[in-house]
């Protein structure tokens, strides 16, 4: 897809999570929003995956370890045809398969049950290492929040991933500035993030991951040839797209109401 096209897909899926909000009363918008552009150039662009077969041995590996942000990896599978997108319109009822954090079974695409915070990068490097033990060609990927990185788990999996060389590893971190009650920094300071997941001896680097081109320059460039595991700080805005929604952290708890969703389309140029 061309740049245009995945701006204006990822504006679609922002109104889609958004009214999905409301419709729902699932809340953690502004996690969504702020890596949608992430889960949307990994799906069209970089993740070797087919949603006709979702359990070829041989298919990239993607673990949403910020499992909140689950409501917007469903509206991006949904979009890349792992389910029929009508099935949306059962989520958070009972019965349903679509809960608020992703599920171990029953949705196509999804590779782990995560949510408590510092779980997935542990399992991401066991996949990469299974990968390498076997000796399979395929990537994984873990996208990660920036308050997770207070986790030891997180630390540890790192120490795990580089003492492996796990070239074939790549942790992408949210980086909102935003925890649940607070700014991350004044929770409880994690930066230098670039200094940090270099000193455990990954090939570390950072840029705007709110920008698609940026995004797809980095990612197309996996493994990286430095034999190191690969961690993307991605700076982004936390309910990037909406301006009343944008840094402000009152939209990790809030639902939008009808008035709110139809700003939100209005701004995001969407058509119904």
């Amino acid at each position: 897809m061309s740049t245009q096209e995945l701006q204006k897909l990822a504006s679609e899926l922002r109104f889609k999570i958004i009214r999905q909000s409301h419709l729902s009363h699932i809340p953690h918008l502004g996690s969504c929003l702020s890596c949608l552009d992430i889960l949307t150039v990994l799906y069209s662009d970089i993740l070797n995956v087919d949603p006709r077969n979702p359990e070829n041995p041989d298919r990239d590996r993607f673990v949403l370890s910020k499992g909140h942000a689950a409501p917007a990896l469903f509206q991006v599978l949904a979009q890349r045809g792992f389910f029929d997108a009508s099935l949306m319109q059962t989520y958070n009822q009972n019965g349903s398969v679509f809960g608020e954090h992703p599920p171990a079974h029953g949705i196509p695409g999804i590779e782990a049950a995560t949510g408590s915070l510092g779980h997935g990068l542990p399992i991401a490097v066991g996949l990469a290492l299974a990968a390498k033990m076997k000796g399979q060609a395929y990537k994984t990927y873990a996208l990660l929040s920036d308050g997770e990185c207070n986790e030891g788990s997180i630390w540890e999996a790192a120490m795990m991933a580089s003492s492996h060389k796990l070239e074939n590893l790549v942790a992408i971190i949210d980086f909102n500035k935003w925890q649940a009650t607070g700014r991350s920094e004044e929770i409880l300071s994690i930066n230098p993030l670039v200094d940090k997941w270099s000193s455990f001896g990954w090939s570390a680097s950072e840029l705007d991951g709110n920008d698609i081109p940026a995004l797809l320059e980095k990612l197309k460039n996996v493994p990286d040839k430095s034999g190191k595991p690969i961690a993307i700080i991605a700076h982004t805005v936390k309910g990037k797209g909406v301006s009343f929604m944008e840094d402000d952290n009152n939209w990790h708890y809030r639902m939008p109401n009808e008035e709110e969703v139809e700003a939100a389309r209005k701004e995001l140029g969407v058509e119904l």
